[in-house]
């Protein structure tokens, strides 16, 4: 697809890293939640971007896709809330998909900290992945607020999205025993007019992917109605560089708030959830723009703030999540890129359902809901197209209390790590 560029590189910016003073936030403190419950297949990743101290919390998947929550880590960095019409505590403080992610590839883990501009990298112990090693100390994002991250395929390459007043993307070397070095030509500005925390959740950054093909990097913006958003399309230099410029890629007509991001694989087209009508589908097989192509704009009945997505390979559906409703979608996208709703399922009024995973064990694939509000994780099975079942509703607060470790609705991101 030709599409006419827009906006300009991104201006010089500091790189501070961050160490926390209190000891028990300083990076890699552990705090013990529960015992093993048994063998483990793999394990859930979420933090609880707190303002006093970040940590991510490890949960071990049993075989039969439940959870245990075991343990959290410090990140040596701080969480940090957007402001959302004047309140900045609640769920979904960061108004984006992909604040944590793991690459299976090279067993690494990355977070955010938005409330110390920086990431922090670990290591995943692949025959327990609740151990997690912290590399390096943490590096600063290269801008402010960042909200979420990228791993390439290999897992060599980690790139950030910057939501803040200095917001854009940057892009970093990954290395197993030094942790993240920033690549050269990869700081490039989204020339947003944001505020330090990100005020939203329109007109705010939301999400950043690589392109199935790893030749592009893709962070999606909000509009602000009746301005539509976009998504942010770089070029990807064999030296791991970005394009000066990024490409601006409007959703099909009546699109608004494009949020997270997914491949439709083998297609060279994404599913993007859009909060103020359901979810959008971008085209970028053929030239043109979209008009002349099959992107589109699919509206979900009812729907109040569709924002996050994951892919079933099991049954070859997409899975969007409802902060609004609490409502999980499922949705079909056919050969011909036309996307249609298969089922719902309601997840408990008011329980906030954030950001998601989805996990294949033993041939059968497991969804995982972070419940900002109820401060749980649903466990979904998804048995068969149109035949999700909910399986577990794990309870976030009690362990964490117990362990002393603080944990509110402030909670974010879901991603998971399977044993091979």
């Amino acid at each position: 697809m030709r599409l006419s560029a827009s906006r300009a590189v991104f201006p010089a910016i500091f790189f501070a890293t961050f160490s926390s003073s209190s000891p028990i936030f300083r990076r890699g403190t552990t705090v013990q939640m529960n015992s093993s419950a048994g063998q483990s297949v793999g394990a859930a990743y979420f933090i609880t971007n707190e303002q006093t101290g970040n940590f991510v919390v490890a949960a071990d998947i049993g075989a039969d896709g439940t959870l245990n929550l075991r343990q959290a880590i410090a990140t040596g960095g701080l969480g940090l809330h957007g402001n959302n019409g004047g309140v900045t505590d609640g769920p979904d403080g960061l108004f984006t998909q992909g604040a944590i992610k793991v690459s299976a590839a090279a067993r690494m883990l990355a977070t955010v900290n938005p409330g110390s501009n920086t990431l922090s990298i670990f290591s995943i112990d692949p025959s327990d992945p609740i151990n997690l090693k912290q590399i390096g100390d943490p590096v600063g994002s290269g801008g402010e607020f960042p909200v979420s991250v990228a791993f390439n395929k290999a897992g060599d390459t980690l790139c950030s999205l910057n939501g803040g007043q200095v917001n854009g993307v940057s892009c970093f070397k990954v290395d197993p025993t030094k942790g993240l070095t920033n690549i050269s030509g990869t700081n490039r500005a989204l020339n947003l007019n944001q505020t330090t925390p990100a005020t939203g959740p329109a007109g705010s950054a939301s999400h950043i992917i690589f392109s199935e093909d790893n030749t592009q990097l893709i962070a999606s913006v909000k509009g602000l109605p009746p301005t539509p958003g976009f998504l942010a399309v770089w070029d990807v230099a064999s030296d791991g560089s970005l394009s000066p410029e990024f490409v601006s890629v409007a959703p099909a007509q009546g699109g608004l708030l494009p949020f997270s991001m997914t491949l439709i694989e083998g297609k060279n087209a994404i599913l993007a959830t859009d909060a103020g009508v359901g979810f959008d589908i971008f085209d970028f097989s053929t030239s043109g723009d979209n008009s002349s192509n099959v992107s589109s704009v699919v509206a979900i009945d009812g729907q109040s703030a569709t924002c996050w997505s994951s892919f079933s390979n099991q049954t070859g559906n997409f899975y969007l999540t409802d902060i609004g409703t609490s409502m999980v979608t499922e949705v079909n996208v056919d050969a011909n890129l036309k996307g249609s709703i298969v089922q719902q399922y309601a997840q408990g009024n008011n329980s906030g359902t954030i950001d998601n995973d989805i996990a294949s064990i033993a041939g059968k694939d497991f969804m995982y809901i972070l419940a900002a509000n109820a401060t749980a994780i649903d466990v979904l099975s998804l048995n068969a197209p149109g035949q999700a079942q909910n399986i577990q509703k794990i309870d976030i607060a009690g362990p964490s209390k117990a362990a002393g470790l603080t944990v509110s609705t402030s909670v974010q991101g879901m991603t998971t790590f399977i044993k091979q």
